[in-house]
């Protein structure tokens, strides 16, 4: 790599970072635009490993980050998919109460989904949802005509396309080691050389905590990597699943429980759980880094989350390793799902943020200085809310480094 001098570095090739190098390009045409990826693919972790839903916005509170840029969102999502011939189904969404005692929740997603705009949004009882989705037992449910399921790697990659036609670059292969920010530049030494840029955005994802502090940043808060495991429903099984059926989530956390997702490739998959990942990208069980895993366990707000949910993680723990409990969990949406309507699926690791009390942030994060933007909390609807998130990093981008 030679020492270019670029105007901004984007660190990180998932769909925020592609939307983000799009967008500021389209705005600035003159810009000399770089993305920085250590995968030899664009869309390799978050983007790629996740159920492909585009949300609707039932979930969001009102005015919140979320709620304001997954409504915007998913109409730009459907949009660019229809002007770039990417297929998608709306494939619609029902979100399940199986007991009574779910119902003042489920009211309370309704509340929400309407007070977001959310399109056809209906309650519906016990005799609609049978008609929806046949093999599921409820009492009564929420039904999002209008949610649907999309390939997030294609509009990834279509982004990457319309960036490097506008003139940008895309570095694959290449890993950042560390950042010397100086008085008008900034280094950032890799694995394939030195870049010099004038600024950073940092959509790293998994790593944003720690881009963020190679920056000097003191962001409050630590990524923490929590594994989804997902199984798939065998193809006898996949006959029981119309669309996409979840439960009534528990407010107290960011995670929406075990559900069931029809692919845009045609399987369905049934998960995830959310279990505690011992490195940053750790699918599987056996994925051990103990610098990663010391550095999580010298956070103290780590501890004190700990202290707070252990029944909780003790629970995913053990659903994890006990396939029984994964089915009998799973049955309460499909009575006559049983052990051998799954089979062994993918996994997918989850950026959250937590800040120095324990708390688990809900809502997207970002930080900004006058020369550098740090995306450090974008979760579930982040790829739906990509296109959003993209404008709104530029217009940022426009305002701390062009003003």
């Amino acid at each position: 790599m030679n020492s270019d001098q670029y105007d901004i570095a984007i660190i990180g090739g998932g769909i925020i970072g592609l939307s983000t190098a799009m967008h500021i390009l389209q705005k600035r045409p003159t810009l000399k635009v770089v993305v920085v990826e250590k995968e030899n693919t664009l869309a390799k972790h978050q983007t790629g490993n996740n159920s492909g839903v585009i949300h609707s916005g039932i979930y969001y509170k009102p005015g919140s980050w979320k709620s304001e840029f997954c409504v915007s969102g998913v109409t730009k999502i459907k949009e660019f998919c229809d002007d770039n011939e990417i297929e998608y189904v709306e494939c619609g969404k029902t979100i399940v109460a199986t007991s009574e005692n779910e119902l003042g929740r489920l009211q309370d997603l309704y509340e929400r989904g309407q007070a977001n705009g959310v399109p056809g949004l209906e309650m519906i009882g016990p005799e609609r949802l049978q008609e929806i989705e046949p093999h599921v037992a409820g009492v009564q449910a929420l039904w999002s005509p209008k949610t649907g399921i999309v390939d997030y790697v294609k509009i990834t990659n279509r982004y990457a396309d319309i960036f490097q036609e506008n003139g940008g670059s895309v570095l694959l292969n290449t890993m950042v080691q560390n950042i010397d920010v100086r008085e008008g530049e900034i280094n950032i030494d890799t694995n394939n050389g030195t870049l010099n840029t004038k600024h950073v955005i940092n959509c790293a994802g998994l790593y944003s905590d720690k881009v963020a502090e190679m920056m000097g940043q003191d962001i409050g808060v630590h990524i923490i990597p929590f594994r989804g495991e997902y199984y798939k429903l065998s193809s006898s099984a996949e006959h029981l699943v119309k669309g996409l059926i979840y439960p009534v989530p528990d407010p107290r956390f960011p995670f929406l429980g075990v559900h069931y997702t029809r692919n845009i490739h045609g399987y369905v998959e049934a998960g995830p759980n959310a279990v505690l990942a011992f490195q940053q990208e750790g699918y599987k069980k056996t994925d051990i880094n103990v610098g990663e895993l010391s550095r999580t366990f010298m956070f103290p707000g780590f501890w004190k989350m700990l202290k707070n949910n252990w029944k909780t993680g003790m629970s995913e723990l053990y659903r994890s390793y006990n396939k029984n409990k994964f089915v009998s969990d799973l049955q309460r949406l499909i009575p006559s799902i049983d052990s051998d309507s799954l089979v062994a699926g993918g996994a997918g690791v989850r950026a959250q943020a937590v800040d120095k009390t324990g708390f688990l942030l809900d809502d997207f994060k970002i930080v900004e200085t006058s020369n550098s933007l740090h995306v450090i909390n974008a979760p579930s609807p982040g790829a739906t809310s990509s296109l959003a998130i993209g404008e709104h990093l530029s217009d940022l981008a426009e305002k701390n480094f062009y003003k």
